[in-house]
């Protein structure tokens, strides 16, 4: 292998580890966290609208959402668990 080959490998492994490192910030981004639950929230009022469940449309549709939001915070420590287990 020429020193030019190694170079441009080494080169195309920075690359990917920097979009690997970007592609674990935006799955941990509190901007991700509230864009998924503004958009579930949207998502169940208009289908409690399909349906005609008028009965506190609002405040029912924030139950799914807040169900997302608390899982997803516990998933941290649950991959921190699995994590010691997998080494």
């Amino acid at each position: 292998m020429e020193l030019r080959e190694v170079e441009s490998e080494i080169e195309a492994i920075q690359e990917r580890n920097k979009k690997v490192e970007l592609d674990k910030k935006w799955e941990t981004s509190w901007t991700r966290k509230i864009c998924i639950c503004i958009l579930t929230y949207i998502v169940v009022i208009i289908y409690s609208w399909l349906v005609r469940n008028f009965d506190n449309l609002f405040l029912s549709s924030l139950v799914p959402v807040i169900g997302f939001t608390l899982s997803t915070l516990s998933l941290g420590y649950v991959r921190k668990v699995w994590e010691k287990k997998e080494k």
